[in-house]
């Protein structure tokens, strides 16, 4: 994982990721989130990374930014390189 990619743009207020910490469609995330948030937090000290929890409910990611503009992308199903490419995505996005 290149750590260019997770140098958010200022445009990013907040990330928010949503999972099941026990379902197995939740597996990916989880095992994306271990590995990338240490590197995303380290190159964006400032701006919150959230994690919920809650039982049985789908992987998703939030994106907040400038003027309260939000933007949510599923991420059922997909690996950890599919997330790691909808994530890019989405902190390029504010710009």
């Amino acid at each position: 994982m290149s750590a260019g990619k997770y140098v958010f743009t200022k445009g990013l207020k907040e990330l928010r990721f949503h999972h099941c910490q026990t379902s197995e469609h939740s597996n990916a995330v989880r095992s994306f989130l271990t590995r990338a948030y240490p590197t995303m937090k380290h190159h964006n000290p400032h701006t919150p990374i959230m994690i919920r929890e809650a039982l049985g409910i789908e992987p998703r990611v939030f994106a907040r930014y400038e003027f309260g503009r939000e933007k949510m992308l599923d991420l059922n199903g997909l690996d950890a390189k599919g997330i790691e490419d909808k994530v890019t995505g989405l902190v390029k996005d504010g710009q």
